[in-house]
């Protein structure tokens, strides 16, 4: 539903009436400010919105609702700021920013965590990681808590703990009519179900409450092999991968080796194919594991070994810092045939330093959710995977968008159809079918309640039945 386009028809009565409500700032285009909380991760998103309220509480929220409803205005729900096609954003609407609420709460005897929304996973892992705790999240730290866990959630522990949204235990939502309600396997239920892989079409969440797991540290790192041996590898991954115990998850790599430590100055700039690790059993379980993927053919590069969980879910962040352009496509994927694996290797040379290719495994404890347990539809894939265009240079923004294009496209008739939301650009609503399945009715009839008149829809939009 299209909104109101003229912003600047508000009077300034109405907007400082809403901020005397109000405790966080409100930031419009002729302040300094604007430019700054305007940028988001992907550098490629260019979008001036009127108002970004940095909000600074619930009540806040409340009123940043009903304000943008009452006025009729787009409005965009900004966490972290990752999202890939920059959904953080709109242009002349209001940008609810939820970054300063980053407040938490700990409970170790529970093994549970209460998170705002304007938290990282790296502020997470600080916190829980005093504990000996973990819960599943993402492979940046930096990226915020409530897209990665609307989206579905999947991670290092995956394999082990199932995605993030099967340890997500509660939720406060403020709605579209500015009520905040709490949903759980008891309140709500309905929309419990909906906010758990089904995105933010339902509300701002306002609060997460996950449960955590005995994680402090844990065997992993990366090994590359030569990207002339891709076909070899990945299709011993792809059988190896589906015998091992939870404990050990590796995911897929396509890459360019970048410059700096902890690579030696003589393999920088190769084009390499391997693996992520991350074991959280045993050195003995790791070593077994490792030692397979070595005699599939030798590494030119490893660096794995003990080390804290939240150093190995920092490990790509001064890789991948904001400001790059980013242009991602996804999919899901069940099998990979000899097919498949030819088509990786004819695309699989990255245009740029930090283009790659990842397809992450959801599977192990994953498989243990029904398809209709949550709103995250494709409980049997083996891999979410993700083609990701990525460079610090404008002037490259057309390259890496055509390579992550050409790639996914000689892909995606091999794979399920659908993708994680998280990995998608604006892809239209065909896409958007095919990703929840026969999930979507069902959503679609849960919007209806909650959101009848679509007010959230500056996301991967379901459309109220």
């Amino acid at each position: 539903m299209k909104r109101n386009s003229n912003s600047t028809s508000i009077d300034s009565e109405k907007i400082e009436a809403f901020q005397a409500k109000t405790r966080g700032q409100l930031i419009q285009p002729e302040d300094h400010e604007y430019d700054e909380a305007r940028s988001i991760y992907n550098a490629m998103i260019d979008k001036h919105p009127r108002f970004i309220m940095k909000c600074e509480n619930i009540a806040d929220v409340i009123a940043s609702v009903n304000f943008t409803r009452e006025n009729d205005l787009e409005t965009a729900i900004r966490g972290g700021g990752h999202n890939g096609p920059g959904l953080a954003l709109v242009d002349e609407g209001f940008v609810i920013d939820l970054s300063p609420m980053k407040g938490m709460r700990v409970n170790p005897e529970a093994k549970t965590i209460r998170v705002e929304p304007g938290c990282t996973w790296g502020d997470v892992d600080h916190a829980t990681h005093a504990f000996g705790l973990a819960t599943v999240s993402g492979v940046i730290s930096t990226t915020g808590v409530g897209g990665l866990t609307l989206g579905g959630g999947h991670g290092y522990l995956t394999r082990k703990y199932g995605l993030t949204i099967d340890n997500l235990l509660s939720a406060d939502v403020v709605l579209a009519d500015g009520q905040l309600v709490h949903a759980s396997e008891n309140e709500n239920p309905d929309l419990f179900w909906a906010i758990r892989g089904g995105g933010g079409n339902f509300g701002v969440v306002t609060s997460f409450e996950f449960r955590l797991h005995p994680v402090d540290q844990v065997f992993g790192g990366p090994m590359f092999w030569k990207l002339s041996e891709l076909e070899s590898a990945m299709k011993w991954y792809r059988n190896w991968l589906k015998n091992q115990p939870e404990d050990i998850y590796a995911f897929f790599l396509v890459a360019e080796v970048p410059p700096g430590d902890p690579f030696p100055e003589e393999i920088h700039g190769d084009k390499v194919c391997g693996l992520l690790w991350c074991s959280t059993g045993d050195e003995e379980q790791f070593n077994k594991a490792t030692k397979e993927a070595r005699n599939v053919a030798k590494p030119i590069f490893e660096f794995t070994g003990k080390m804290d969980y939240p150093a190995l879910q920092s490990l790509f962040d001064g890789l991948y810092p904001k400001g790059l352009q980013w242009y991602w496509k996804g999919d899901f994927v069940k099998e990979l045939s000899d097919e498949a694996i030819q088509k990786h290797a004819q695309f699989a040379e990255v245009p740029t330093t930090h283009s790659t290719m990842h397809l992450y495994p959801v599977n192990g404890a994953a498989h243990d959710v029904g398809k209709s347990d949550t709103a995250w539809d494709q409980r049997d894939a083996t891999w979410s995977m993700v083609i990701a265009g990525v460079d610090p240079d404008p002037a490259n923004a057309e390259k890496i968008k055509l390579w992550a294009r050409s790639y996914w496209e000689a892909i995606h008739p091999y794979t399920m159809g659908g993708a994680y939301i998280n990995f998608m650009m604006e892809e239209g609503q065909d896409r958007i079918k095919a990703t929840y399945g026969e999930n979507y009715e069902r959503l679609r009839k849960i919007k209806s309640k909650y959101d009848p008149d679509n007010f959230f829809h500056v996301n991967q939009n379901i459309e109220p039945a």
